[in-house]
């Protein structure tokens, strides 16, 4: 049984496809990267705008195309929200919804008559995810969100919160170190409202997992920038919790931000980031801006700019704002005309290009220990070239000349210039004098 497994949009539906790929495993499935020759074609579809939507459609009608003979399975956000039109218009063999996607390969097997030899069958530990070449790993550690914001369907997707225990991750990323894997990224719909059904919290899940693991690299995933729990930056002194954090800001208008229903003001925003770098000078901080939201105005917009401009970002997601049947906005007056939203969009990218180069050029001509992730060629000057991630979320190109794989290797790195793109910093291995590896 070969399976092809594909997702769209968020980190949760990386994570998820993650443990999708061990419950296949542990049933014996092949899995291959081309859906054209799988047996089986599981997808998992976001919802979080029309363009998303779009997407999924497009991908599962692409993936019928093909290969007609592959049953398909979906699921994710677009697939929850509508499930008997999804059925009825793709054609799809079976459509498992987020309330019981956890199960997902189970059901699949059980409804599709999902057959494999037993000696077909793997042992616990084989075919790690490195030999699908990753070195980092999602786990997602809760779903669901108590919020509504107005822009937002996905939490009408979700459903309510719920926490996994914090033994059962534990479990799990020490599994995961076992077969290889040096990062983890923790991942949720609402991250920070981890263990809100459970009497826990993201700190002490966050404690747990550096105190009963030895994972080398722990990550978090998107939060909301509130209801961080108390004595959150002081997790950071721990070096194993990498220095950066995804918040999504939305807006730099506090009366967009009223409309979009946040819980965040600009002024409370700036002070988080304003802690972050207190904790940390190397901390990066990336967010999301939605471009257009219904009743932008030309002063609310400078507002945004102003205010992306002040953050010095590392990276900014921008979203132009579409409409979603069944949420607050849509139904808003002052909906934007594309060509504004547009034209916005351009003027955004512009100031988060100039923050993203400013934030490359800051770390010039420092030494930080990079995770390997993998070969990118030789480079220009005839020496191996490899790519991996600084700890604060850096990319970096390594040139190397002795040769020997550093792919999933940890190494400690001087950092130069920009390359000519000015999308990466290039760097240097360290040597150690008396071994003549890179160190550590």
């Amino acid at each position: 049984m070969k399976i092809h497994l594909q997702a769209l949009g968020c980190r949760l539906n990386e994570a998820e496809l993650e443990t999708w790929s061990r419950d296949c495993r542990e049933r014996g499935f092949d899995l291959i990267d081309d859906a054209a020759q799988a047996d089986l074609v599981i997808i998992n579809t976001c919802a979080v705008t029309a363009e998303s939507v779009r997407k999924s459609r497009q991908l599962v009608r692409r993936s019928q195309r093909a290969n007609p003979q592959a049953k398909v399975v979906v699921s994710g956000c677009y697939a929850s929200l509508e499930p008997e039109q999804t059925i009825a218009e793709l054609g799809i063999d079976l459509l498992v919804p987020n309330t019981e996607k956890d199960r997902l390969v189970e059901i699949a097997s059980e409804r599709l008559d999902l057959r494999v030899m037993p000696e077909a069958a793997t042992e616990p530990g084989e075919n790690t995810l490195l030999a699908r070449g990753r070195q980092r790993a999602f786990i997602k550690v809760q779903d669901g969100c108590r919020y509504r914001c107005a822009f937002c369907i996905v939490t009408r997707a979700r459903g309510e919160e719920r926490s996994r225990t914090i033994d059962d991750i534990v479990d799990e990323i020490r599994q995961l170190h076992a077969l290889g894997t040096r990062e983890v990224v923790l991942a949720g719909v609402h991250l920070g409202g981890y263990g809100s059904d459970n009497g826990s919290d993201l700190r002490a899940l966050i404690e747990a997992v550096l105190t009963d693991t030895d994972m080398p690299r722990i990550r978090l995933g998107s939060l909301e920038p509130w209801e961080l729990p108390g004595g959150f930056w002081s997790l950071f002194d721990n070096p194993r919790l990498m220095p950066h954090l995804h918040l999504p800001v939305q807006s730099g208008a506090d009366s967009v931000l009223r409309r979009m229903s946040r819980r965040c003001r600009t002024s409370d925003f700036a002070a988080l980031v304003e802690q972050a770098r207190a904790t940390s000078a190397d901390f990066n901080i990336t967010t999301d801006i939605i471009v257009g939201f219904p009743g932008e105005t030309e002063a609310e917009w400078q507002q945004t700019l102003a205010f992306a401009e002040t953050m010095q970002f590392g990276h900014v997601h921008i979203f132009a704002y579409s409409a979603r049947a069944g949420t607050k906005a849509a139904g808003m007056p002052g909906q934007l005309d594309r060509n504004t939203k547009r034209s916005r969009s351009q003027q955004l990218h512009e100031v988060a290009e100039r923050s993203r180069i400013a934030t490359l050029q800051r770390f010039r001509g420092r030494e930080f220990e990079v995770l390997i992730e993998g070969d990118c060629g030789d480079g220009t000057d005839g020496r191996r070239a490899w790519t991996g991630y600084t700890p604060n979320y850096l990319r970096v190109e390594v040139r190397d000349n002795r040769g020997g794989d550093l792919e999933n290797r940890i190494i400690r790195v001087r950092t130069g210039d920009l390359d000519e793109d000015r999308n990466r910093l290039l760097a240097q291995p360290l040597i150690d004098a008396g071994t003549g590896m890179s160190t550590p």
